[in-house]
């Protein structure tokens, strides 16, 4: 059985555009959360930015790939390499800029001779998919995958990258997900749920009042072990099991009963050949809504050890939405590597009765779950060990 390890690492959130500066502000307690006033019709709110304004999605996904492909020791050309990129919104930014410029701010008669002086923009904006810019930007010839599964989005492009090394596909895949979400049209749709929140992000808070957007990217080396002990290279973890299931219920509000986010987690361990009781830390989807935190905190004392330790980080990145779980997964392989594990940054007054992490705590941790939920009612789970 071919077992798949991490040999590679980047990340650019709002805390920081580096992992290791990220993983030290979050240990910190700090927060990349601040007031913002992007777009001058809609009023400030909290957002998690990883600059003073919107991000466009490639000066996200770049160096966050520069850094893991480093980190893992390589260089590019990566000839026999895969690619397998997620994004929920894509270039959604720009679409949005470029309707706003071609309907408000030009002359029908320019309109075609904006489109035909943008050709190349236009391409690359329409045609091109964050995997595809990773592909290029490494000279990877692998299989190339971009899927797309709302907040899920995350774990599905690890395991779809863990699958293709299973399968003999490749024995190197870059695996992850990017997210630039902050534009008008996301706003307005969030806000008309009643999703956002008006301070800032405490999940599993009693006060929690909704999530707060957030940008930024996470990538991972995949590796055929095999390959990386051949090389000598570092390893931060294995890629064990994954659970995926849907609710089948509604579209953005969870079912009661959570169900099938319970067969996600049983498949995802038998998957893993564990058990419940072998699982020490879970990073929790935790977006600090009211149903979300209350649904998910059912499933793990209802299938959980009350010992086992929980944090959710989108009280300090805010909630990437495509990349939130591959944020999560990068956080988990710190955990597992460092032996520390991250504070749930924003919880002060706990609604549930969990183990939370409330500052970084020391933990000979073994085995781990990445949790992910996503609309249209997906359940991810994700198992990873030292």
């Amino acid at each position: 059985m071919i077992k798949v390890v991490v040999t590679g690492m980047g990340l650019v959130s709002a805390l920081a555009s580096s992992r290791d500066k990220t993983w030290q502000r979050l240990l910190s307690g700090e927060s990349g959360i601040s007031l913002h006033q992007p777009f001058p019709e809609i009023p400030a709110q909290p957002l998690a930015l990883v600059g003073s304004q919107p991000s466009q999605l490639g000066d996200l996904l770049k160096p966050a790939v520069a850094e893991a492909v480093r980190d893992a020791g390589l260089s590019p050309p990566l000839n026999s390499c895969g690619a397998v990129i997620g994004s929920s919104r894509g270039f959604q930014s720009q679409w949005e800029e470029d309707a706003s410029i071609y309907m408000n701010t030009m002359s029908p008669d320019s309109r075609e001779n904006m489109v035909l002086a943008t050709l190349e923009n236009f391409a690359q904006t329409y045609s091109f998919s964050p995997a595809t810019i990773v592909a290029q930007s490494v000279a990877a010839e692998g299989p190339v995958l971009a899927p797309r599964a709302a907040c899920a989005t995350g774990i599905w492009a690890i395991a779809q990258g863990a699958d293709l090394i299973r399968a003999g596909y490749c024995s190197r895949v870059i695996v992850g997900a990017v997210e630039a979400p902050v534009t008008p049209l996301t706003i307005a749709g969030f806000k008309k749920m009643g999703a956002m929140a008006q301070t800032g992000a405490y999940p599993f808070d009693q006060k929690r009042e909704g999530f707060v957007l957030g940008e930024g990217a996470a990538i991972l080396v995949l590796e055929d072990e095999s390959l990386a002990k051949q090389r000598q290279a570092k390893i931060y973890g294995q890629i064990l099991g994954v659970g995926l299931t849907v609710d089948a219920y509604h579209m953005s509000t969870p079912e009661k009963s959570r169900y099938a986010a319970m067969v996600a987690i049983q498949d995802c361990l038998q998957r893993s050949a564990l058990e419940a009781s072998d699982i020490s830390y879970i990073h929790a989807h935790g977006t600090a809504t009211r149903l979300n935190d209350q649904a998910e905190a059912l499933v793990i004392k209802k299938l959980f050890p009350s010992s086992v330790a929980v944090s959710s980080t989108k009280g300090a990145t805010g909630h990437t939405l495509g990349a939130s779980a591959a944020f999560g997964c990068v956080f988990c392989l710190m955990a597992l590597s460092q032996k520390v594990l991250p504070p749930c940054v924003g919880l002060r007054y706990p609604a549930f009765d969990l183990n939370f992490v409330r500052e970084p705590l020391s933990h000979d941790t073994k085995s781990v779950l990445c949790l992910s939920s996503g609309f249209g009612g997906q359940n991810t789970v994700l198992a990873l060990s030292s």
